[in-house]
């Protein structure tokens, strides 16, 4: 009888010696500072060169990419998925606000004075003016649409009368 198989104590996980892959994709582009984007291979071969990935670090990067488009980190600029080019998304800092001049308190009339209603102004009535209908295009010139012109009378061919064999 085979003996029941006891269950490995795995040794507690130990910290990467690297940032988040999506740490390490933004820092690539950034420093690669590509116009047109940088490619996955590009990211690629900076994240190897500059941190100590494992020899499996192709599936997290790949999705780190993915990721970082979904959330908005990211833009991509070319391809789908996580192939084509990757850049930085930008950041727009808010306009700086400058304090607003402070406008010189309203004064307001002694308690004395009555305040006295100017006339409102009369409104000249706004004159109407009348347009001109404008001209209606031919169908034919609309947008250089093609249209069937009408057929002209065709002659209907009289049948001829068949001659009677002699």
């Amino acid at each position: 009888m085979p003996e029941k198989a006891t269950p490995k104590k795995s040794a507690p996980k130990k910290p990467a010696e690297h940032p988040t892959y999506a740490v390490m994709v933004s820092a690539a582009i950034a420093s690669l500072k590509d116009r047109k984007g940088s490619s996955k291979q590009a990211i690629e071969k900076y994240v190897c060169a500059n941190y100590k990935v494992g020899p499996k670090y192709n599936g997290p990067l790949k999705m780190a990419l993915r990721k970082g488009v979904e959330a908005g980190a990211l833009v991509q600029v070319k391809g789908t998925g996580a192939s084509g080019s990757f850049k930085l998304k930008k950041v727009e800092k808010p306009a700086a606000k400058k304090p607003a001049a402070k406008k010189p308190a309203a004064k307001k009339p002694a308690a004395k004075k009555t305040a006295t209603k100017k006339p409102a102004a009369k409104k000249s009535p706004k004159k109407t003016v009348k347009k001109a209908p404008a001209k209606k295009a031919t169908p034919a010139k609309k947008a250089g649409k093609v249209t069937k012109k009408s057929p002209k009378k065709v002659m209907k061919k009289k049948p001829v009368a068949k001659k009677a064999k002699k």
